[in-house]
């Protein structure tokens, strides 16, 4: 949930400064301090990214690009959505602000989304506050700045900084076509047309049940789009020990579905499959990494919420921005997705005029966000006084 960073200084001329990274084990956070930790240390500044040797092992053979990697501070970092925070605090805090209540009427209740173990953990969270220096956010104003304003404001930080420095993400991948590392997936994308294949994943703490796949596998085949489906099960303690679940798919779904699609049981390369051109769609959890590099790439969503943030993120992304379209209703979250609303999300999304107009809508919002982390950018120009402020 946080990362702390913290600052010595000495009766040195120059403060040595050190930055300390302590992510939550899980993929999502430990990408994105591990990204964070690559931008800060392009400032000649050292970091340490702290965890077990399975969890930095993990990080570091799934990061996207090499990394290099008593007068304290400590600062908040937070992996989520800006919105989904604000939404949080409207819940708890009971507060009002002058943004679209209409939208809020959309926001499930966060303790639908949580079991109570971890929204305890949440909360005691708030217990470290007065020790704040301030708050980091994987986000950016070009995407969410209303919300990252009424975060900022004094009633709510007290009067402490809160930086907007996302998307951590490269924002741009190479698409080289003679390197031989090229994941199997890409090679097949190169034979497809622009647009027009929708890619499938839930992340890395989702596991579908056998019935849930099958309607997937089904709604899939009736869409008759063409499609790359990330099936395999949610990380365990350890990612590198031993055999994991083989879901089974629909008898011959497979052979069928040959020339239409491609399943990947493995890791995959989720940036530089959103990168491709021939990429139109992003059937996603909602995440926040995995709605960023989407927003990044310029792929519009098919939401399928599963627990945490997520249908927060995916009212943002369906309702807010308009860059995707909901698959599952969070108020039926105890039913199955069938496969009819599977076919339905996946026409809508990449077989219809509103799919093009929402394609439209993401490209520019992409090119917008990818401006914002170039020099001088606002992204960019929040980071570097967070750098300017901690080396001071």
């Amino acid at each position: 949930m946080a990362g702390h960073h913290y600052h010595h200084q000495n009766g040195l001329k120059q403060a040595q400064i050190a930055v300390v990274m302590v992510p939550l084990p899980a993929q999502g956070h430990l990408n994105q301090l591990l990204q964070l930790s690559r931008l800060i240390s392009s400032y000649d500044i050292p970091v340490h990214y702290v965890g077990t040797t399975t969890h930095n092992r993990q990080a570091k053979l799934r990061v996207h690009d090499v990394t290099s990697i008593p007068n304290a501070e400590s600062y908040k970092f937070h992996t989520t959505s800006a919105f989904s925070i604000f939404c949080y605090l409207c819940e708890t805090m009971g507060k009002s602000f002058p943004v679209d209540t209409e939208i809020l009427k959309d926001v499930p209740s966060f303790e639908s989304c949580f079991s109570s173990e971890f929204w305890n953990f949440i909360t005691s969270q708030l217990d470290c506050q007065r020790f704040n220096s301030g708050n980091l956010f994987n986000a950016s104003k070009v995407i969410e700045g209303p919300y990252i304003d009424i975060l900022a404001r004094e009633q709510i930080s007290g009067g402490k900084k809160q930086r907007a420095i996302g998307p951590f993400n490269l924002v741009a991948t190479s698409n080289d076509k003679n390197s031989n590392q090229r994941h199997k997936s890409l090679e097949w994308l190169d034979k497809q047309a622009p647009n027009s294949v929708i890619f499938v994943s839930f992340g890395t703490i989702t596991s579908l049940t056998d019935d849930q796949i099958k309607e997937l596998a089904t709604g899939l085949e009736q869409s008759e789009q063409k499609f790359i489906w990330v099936l395999r099960d949610a990380d365990k303690g350890d990612v590198f020990a031993g055999e994991v679940r083989r879901a089974e798919l629909p008898k011959g779904f497979e052979e069928r579905v040959e020339r239409k699609g491609m399943v990947v049981r493995d890791w995959a390369p989720q940036l530089e499959i959103l990168g491709h051109p021939s990429t139109g769609g992003f059937m996603s959890h909602c995440g926040w990494n995995s709605c960023m590099e989407s927003i990044t790439m310029g792929v519009p969503v098919a939401a399928w919420p599963m627990h945490s943030d997520q249908p927060q993120n995916c009212v943002l992304i369906t309702k807010v921005l308009r860059v995707g379209v909901v698959v599952r209703d969070w108020a039926r979250r105890d039913e199955l997705v069938t496969s009819l609303t599977v076919g339905k999300s996946v026409g809508r999304l990449m077989a219809s005029k509103e799919g093009d107009e929402i394609r439209k809508r993401v490209a520019e919002l992409g090119a917008a966000v990818r401006q914002s982390v170039a020099e001088g950018g606002v992204s960019r120009m929040e980071l570097d006084s967070f750098i300017a402020h901690i080396t001071r």
